[in-house]
């Protein structure tokens, strides 16, 4: 292509990244904020892209590959991937608001949310902490959920995407994916 020889790619790679919070999910930005790839420097594989996308103010498991097919079955609608999240919001979440959060809610640009999974795990200090699993990937969707019920989250983390969990990963670290979660991908 274009005087380019054009070949496939024969071998597929798999990457799970702590994303923290403050950069961006993209190669580069046109505000020279920092970037997930600032986090992979050192890897040399063509053609790595993140499956989804993570906010710059959300932290949490991204998973990159060079793996088309693997982008699609994890990203695509129909699959229905569930993406668990951890959230804080300032005061106590009632009970009516965890409801319509599972049924699904009217987000700011008229579109309504499929059911999710919405569990609170504590409320302690002032803060509520809940799980939250949803299967699609609307822009910024969990904070835009929080906001049409009136709630502000102050707090959030993506800790796993279907069966791949971020586990004791710090802040800016990666790994590959193992046997067992390259296989559950696969599986899509």
């Amino acid at each position: 292509m274009d005087g380019k020889i054009v070949r496939p790619v024969t071998e597929f790679k798999y990457i799970m990244l702590y994303k923290p919070k403050g950069c961006v999910t993209t190669r580069s930005d046109e505000k020279g904020r920092k970037t997930v790839y600032d986090y992979l420097k050192d890897l040399k594989i063509p053609h790595l892209v993140p499956v989804g996308r993570l906010d710059y103010d959300t932290e949490g498991l991204l998973l990159l590959t060079n793996d088309g097919d693997a982008v699609n079955a994890l990203t695509h609608p129909s699959h229905e991937v569930e993406k668990t999240y951890l959230v804080h919001v300032d005061g106590e979440v009632p009970e009516h608001k965890l409801a319509q959060l599972r049924k699904g809610v009217v987000l700011d640009d008229g579109v309504k949310t499929s059911r999710s999974k919405v569990k609170l795990i504590e409320f302690k200090d002032g803060v509520s902490k809940l799980q939250v699993v949803i299967s699609e990937g609307k822009n910024r969707q969990v904070r835009r959920m929080f906001a049409a019920v009136g709630e502000e989250v102050t707090f959030l983390k993506r800790v796993a995407v279907g069966a791949i969990r971020l586990g004791g990963l710090s802040r800016g670290a990666y790994r590959y994916l193992n046997d067992r979660e390259i296989a559950y991908v696969k599986s899509l």
